[in-house]
């Protein structure tokens, strides 16, 4: 079994297996055990870095919100990595997540869609390839022989299409880039390029347009080479195990009537989201063709 403990494990393109992530929940090397008693009455709803978790208004309506819809107590888990939060999901020690589209790919089998959110009028996003503003890049095959800043090894649109677009070319990180690294948040790809720490990253392009509204004068520092087609948007999944918990059914009632409540259109409005609409396993159909790109080159 691969080193669960290495930041840098993804960059073979090698992905996670369950046994991994099983491995990593029973044996504590990737996070802390789960308090157990009092806490397993929780609703435990994990959230992973692309998100704009560090916002405490937000945290605050959102957990407020899904309290009241759900009944019962809601504990909003974080964890620096996708990684752990999907370790966490597909286990069982959590009930629901908002995760990205590459680990659900991944782990489809164990997992059912609960929602999916709904950004400028439909459950999809890109990914973009971005440089420092100053550079003058053409295309993507411009950024050869950068440093560049990737999100998480598990992030569809921080590191998936990226392996993908140079698989495609019969390139890998490892040979096209001068040197690579994780930055583990959306956010940080673009502070990194913005500070000239990288040359060029591939980052969320939700979170960066959200960034470009809250953050001008760190986005104008950089610039869009890329952005690839649309994808299937993060979306909230649960374990197969908890399929028949009434809270998961109460859960994705309460996501997809989110724009019909008061306090519900308060997370909206800080996420920038206009809703959340039910998908299918097929809306990730292009996240799963890319990582059988990524797969077939080795």
């Amino acid at each position: 079994m691969r080193n669960l403990g290495n930041p840098h494990r993804a960059t073979d393109g090698v992905p996670i297996t369950r046994r991994d992530l099983i491995a990593a929940a029973v044996s504590g090397a990737v996070f802390g055990p789960v308090a157990l008693g009092a806490e397993e009455e929780s609703f435990k709803f994990g959230l992973t870095p692309v998100f704009l978790s560090n916002d405490l208004e937000l945290l605050g309506h959102l957990r407020s919100y899904l309290s009241a819809r759900i009944g019962g107590r809601v504990e909003l888990v974080t964890r620096r990595t996708y990684q752990e939060i999907t370790a966490l999901l597909v286990s069982g020690q959590i009930q629901s997540a908002w995760i990205c589209g590459y680990p659900y790919v991944q782990f489809k089998a164990d997992l059912d869609l609960v929602a999916t959110p709904v950004w400028h009028g439909k459950p999809l996003y890109q990914s973009y390839l971005i440089a420092s503003a100053d550079r003058k890049v053409d295309s993507w095959a411009g950024l050869k022989g950068d440093v560049h800043a990737f999100s998480d090894p598990d992030s569809n649109s921080g590191f998936l299409v990226t392996q993908a677009l140079l698989a495609e070319d019969r390139q890998n990180p490892g040979n096209f880039f001068a040197r690579s690294f994780f930055t583990y948040g959306h956010r940080n790809v673009i502070r990194a390029v913005a500070s000239g720490l990288a040359q060029s990253g591939s980052v969320d392009g939700y979170v960066y347009e959200i960034m470009h509204e809250t953050e001008p004068d760190l986005v104008k520092q950089t610039s869009i080479v890329r952005k690839s087609e649309w994808l299937g948007f993060p979306p909230i999944a649960s374990p197969k195990s908890v399929a028949n918990d009434r809270r998961v059914r109460a859960l994705r009632q309460a996501l997809i009537s989110m724009k019909d409540d008061a306090e519900g259109r308060k997370v909206l409005a800080l996420l920038r989201l206009d809703g959340f609409v039910a998908t299918g396993p097929s809306h990730f159909d292009a996240i799963a063709a890319k990582l059988e790109t990524v797969r077939q080159f080795g």
